[in-house]
């Protein structure tokens, strides 16, 4: 039986980590099939946003360490795009929702980074609990950290591997939206309706530019940034959406 399912609801793909025993800790196979959902996800022209989320109130705990233990680890290669995790080198063409529930630690907390987007239940808990049994942030952590919380708050998280509240997390900017107890993954779906209702050419290329301009250089990132843009105006979205404006729709920020 799959460790992971794919659940497909109108132009939304939910992704979800099917091993509640474990607290939804994911081993080498689970990391292959992570890795296949999202490759299926990003091939597939009907779907717009993908919502990760782990089964039975737990994100992600990390990688299986039982398995690390029997000598069961999971992938490590030094060349192409399957993380540890599965997922975290992956370089997506859409846009992918975390809905935390619980605890998204280790590398759950590596895997949730790797998403664009973070709904955090008011009772769900991040941090590098690894950090206490020596294994190291190997799908990202060190990089995506500092980058979405900055450089002082992410060596805190680092350094002493403690428990974030989800709180705590929206206040630093790990988590982009609270819910409820038991509905992150409605509000994280909300959310992806929202994004798929946008002109897609444009939310993507503006996307991609957005995450190219890390390793550029400004005049490089400026080039590419223009780039992107005029493929959108090609697209035609730009056009289009300026006769809706023009017709009165989207006024005063009205979406």
């Amino acid at each position: 039986m799959s460790t992971v399912s794919f659940e497909i609801r109108g132009r939304i793909a939910i992704v979800t980590i099917e091993r509640p025993e474990r607290r939804n800790a994911v081993d080498a196979a689970t990391a292959t099939a992570l890795y296949e959902a999202f490759k299926s996800f990003d091939a597939d022209s009907g779907l717009d946003v993908a919502v990760l989320q782990g089964r039975g109130g737990a994100f992600c705990a990390g990688a299986d360490l039982k398995g690390v233990s029997e000598g069961r680890g999971n992938p490590v290669h030094d060349e192409g795009d399957l993380g540890p995790m599965g997922c975290t080198r992956l370089s997506l063409s859409k846009p992918v929702i975390a809905a935390v529930e619980g605890h998204a630690v280790a590398g759950g907390l590596e895997v949730a980074a790797w998403c664009d987007l973070r709904v955090a239940a008011e009772d769900a808990v991040f941090g590098v609990f690894c950090r206490r049994f020596g294994v190291p942030l190997i799908d990202l952590g060190t990089v995506r950290l500092p980058r979405l919380i900055g450089h002082s708050r992410a060596m805190d998280l680092i350094l002493t591997g403690r428990p974030v509240g989800a709180r705590e997390a929206f206040e630093i900017g790990l988590a982009n939206r609270l819910a409820a107890p038991g509905e992150a993954l409605d509000v994280a779906i909300a959310l992806a309706e929202q994004i798929s209702g946008f002109p897609q050419a444009c939310m993507r290329n503006d996307r991609a530019s957005a995450i190219a301009q890390w390793s550029m250089g400004w005049e490089e990132a400026a080039r590419f940034e223009l780039a992107r843009g005029r493929e959108s105006l090609r697209s035609g979205d730009a056009q289009a959406g300026a006769a809706r404006f023009a017709s009165g729709d989207g006024r005063h920020g009205a979406f």
